[in-house]
């Protein structure tokens, strides 16, 4: 008894998979529904949000936003209060007002040559990581004991606010 119904099931069961695939294969072609057409799309501009967006600029600077900020972008002589986590390329940190927990205020033309590029490329919300060579960081004069010459500096840099 049971092998007849399993035997029926199975039948049936390969019937409806061949007339959907029969369905499938037949070459027609029927318009998307509004939902899908809609949904992709949608879907991927939130991934493409989503992706940080690498770019080198003629600088040498390598500036990845990692968070879009929504507020206003600084100019050369704003000042600006960050959060930043300041990293040799193996990792050692060598300054972090993360660390510190208190975060820094600075007119943006009074930092490196990296930051102050980087930071106009921001706005107020945003985080990036800026990559600085040598030459638009401390060059060849470094910023001793701390940073040795010629040291290339990676950067976490959040954005807090603009005055």
């Amino acid at each position: 008894m049971k092998n007849s119904y399993l035997r029926r099931v199975s039948v049936g069961s390969a019937a409806l998979l061949g007339a959907a695939l029969a369905l499938a294969c037949s070459g027609e072609k029927t318009a998307p529904s509004e939902p899908q057409a809609s949904a992709a799309p949608a879907a991927e501009a939130q991934a493409q949000a989503d992706t940080p967006t690498e770019r080198v600029l003629p600088s040498g600077l390598i500036f990845t936003e990692t968070v879009v900020g929504t507020g206003p972008a600084p100019g050369p002589t704003s000042r600006v209060r960050v959060h930043y986590h300041g990293t040799f390329p193996d990792g050692r940190v060598f300054d972090s007002s993360v660390d510190r927990g208190q975060p820094s205020t600075f007119p943006v033309n009074r930092v490196i040559k990296c930051w102050t590029e980087g930071l106009q490329l921001m706005r107020v919300g945003g985080k990036a990581t800026l990559v600085c060579p040598a030459a638009i960081a401390y060059g060849e004069r470094g910023r001793p004991p701390k940073i040795p010459a010629n040291s290339t500096l990676h950067f976490d840099v959040e954005l807090l606010s603009v005055q």
